[in-house]
């Protein structure tokens, strides 16, 4: 695994919030707060709700931190505007949850050249990795082929729908490859792929025009979340189908209302994304702030989940 070296001092600067998270954060000596700018995508799906209280736990003024929060509203331009921002106010560092792959090299070089770290949180980005000091996030792709091996062998010959994520986006674009991969050679014939932008009214809107181009054809559907599932069962529910048995369900994320869908037979299968990154990444910021060599990737590992499986697990779920 590549490795750097981050030999980087606190700035101590005192950050204004954006959006209210944030405090004054002064202190004396080893007492003082570390400064973090939080560039969010948004609060587009429970996933992200749930990332993002992991993200306030991890970063909270116990923990020795002083957070200014920003949510982007699945907005780039808004949250490459954030970034800039928390450059401009001096933070000791910066954490992005990048929107999209593209168009991020401008702003990561001007943190770079202000002296400021910064750390990518769930998505990647395809800018030079000597811009950034690390990524912590799961495998995309590997989600998205565990979801494909589940169709191929247990939908195969099934006429399959596609609700993609964000389009640009990394969980999109990797988990279509992986899926794809999985299902070569089957017998799943794709009818139809479009974006839902991972919310549940995407999910919704795009899964009814799926039905009313192709009526009871579908009898497969891959949501690459579980908020555009839990859309499309609406519409499926609308069109005076079973969702789970007309159309199989396969999502990815394994949220709270995802998992009870799985529990009452309306999805089938679900892969998880664990939204639960807060700690680590804060590990990472003040490791990278202490001068210590830190793995440029960081990734965390998923499950994935049956009826059975959900129906033990939810009364425990943390998400």
């Amino acid at each position: 695994m590549k490795k750097i070296l981050a030999g980087v001092a606190i700035t101590g600067a005192i950050a204004l919030a954006l959006t209210g998270c944030a405090s004054d954060g002064t202190g004396d000596g080893g007492d003082e707060l570390i400064t973090v700018g939080f560039a969010q995508t948004g609060s587009e799906s429970g996933w992200r709700s749930a990332n993002t209280e992991s993200m306030k736990e991890a970063f909270s003024k116990d923990n020795g931190f002083d957070l200014i929060f920003n949510a982007a509203d699945n907005k780039q331009e808004a949250q490459i505007a954030a970034v800039r921002s928390f450059i401009n106010q001096g933070v000791d560092a910066i954490v992005i949850a990048p929107i999209t792959v593209d168009g991020w090299d401008d702003v990561l070089t001007e943190a770079k050249d202000a002296g400021i770290p910064v750390i990518l949180e769930d998505r990647t980005v395809s800018a030079s990795d000597d811009l950034y000091a690390s990524w912590v996030g799961l495998d995309f792709e590997k989600e998205g082929h565990t979801a494909g091996e589940w169709a191929a062998a247990n939908a195969d010959g099934s006429n399959l729908v596609v609700l993609e994520g964000t389009t640009g986006s990394a969980p999109a674009l990797d988990r279509a490859a992986g899926f794809n991969s999985a299902i070569e050679g089957s017998s799943i014939n794709l009818l139809d792929s479009q974006t839902g932008d991972f919310t549940r009214d995407g999910g919704k809107k795009v899964m009814e025009g799926f039905l009313q181009k192709y009526g009871s054809e579908i009898n497969l559907l891959f949501a690459h979340n579980d908020d555009m599932g839990l859309g499309a069962l609406d519409a499926i529910t609308a069109a005076g189908l079973t969702p789970g048995e007309d159309i199989k369900i396969v999502t990815i994320d394994a949220v709270h209302d995802g998992m009870q869908a799985l529990a009452d037979g309306k999805f089938n299968y679900i892969v998880e994304c664990n939204p639960l990154l807060g700690e680590k990444v804060a590990e990472l910021v003040k490791a990278v702030l202490a001068g210590e060599e830190v793995d440029k990737t960081t990734i965390v590992p998923d499950g994935a989940f049956t009826q059975e499986d959900a129906i033990e697990l939810l009364p425990t779920r943390p998400y």
